[in-house]
């Protein structure tokens, strides 16, 4: 054995391709899968539409939301949420309500997709057509923020080609 990391990178060499053959006839493939077909952050019966909302004042320090989509130069798009009087507070999750502070809800054509634990997402696997992007502010315990009886929610329509 003259030159062990020669014999090392022809094992590893030959290991490897039998690895990918052996996952071939099994028929594994490695093309990757879609992260939004299918699937939901939540799911369904973690339906919180009808829990009571928490109401603010519009004293001017009330919550605000608006939110802008980005084309992704890769795929799908990047959903930037903007925030006004609310902070993003994941690590109180499902503790008890404090004013304007929780999380986020986003739906597509009105459907919950996720929570959204901060500014940014990344919105992909959406079909071709108009679909409708809400995002709505919620607090700890996932009850809706309310406004002046209103939802703290903004919606946004994108229209994939």
């Amino acid at each position: 054995m003259r030159n062990p990391i020669a014999f090392l990178i022809i094992g590893l060499f030959f290991g490897t391709g039998i690895g990918f053959m052996w996952a071939a006839s099994q028929g594994i493939t490695l093309d990757g899968h879609d992260h939004v077909t299918g699937h939901t952050g939540e799911m369904a019966e973690h339906d919180h539409s009808q829990m009571d909302a928490i109401s603010v004042a519009n004293d001017g320090n009330a919550p605000a939301i608006s939110a802008t989509l980005h084309p992704d130069s890769m795929s799908g798009y990047n959903l930037e949420v903007r925030t006004r009087n609310f902070t993003f507070t994941p690590q109180t999750v499902n503790a008890a309500d404090t004013p304007n502070t929780g999380h986020a809800h986003i739906y597509v054509d009105g459907v919950k997709l996720t929570r959204l634990y901060g500014n940014w997402f990344h919105l992909s696997g959406l079909t071709p057509g108009d679909h409708v992007i809400a995002v709505e502010l919620n607090a700890n315990s996932h009850s809706p923020i309310h406004v002046d009886g209103q939802p703290v929610r903004t919606e946004l329509t994108v229209r994939v080609p």
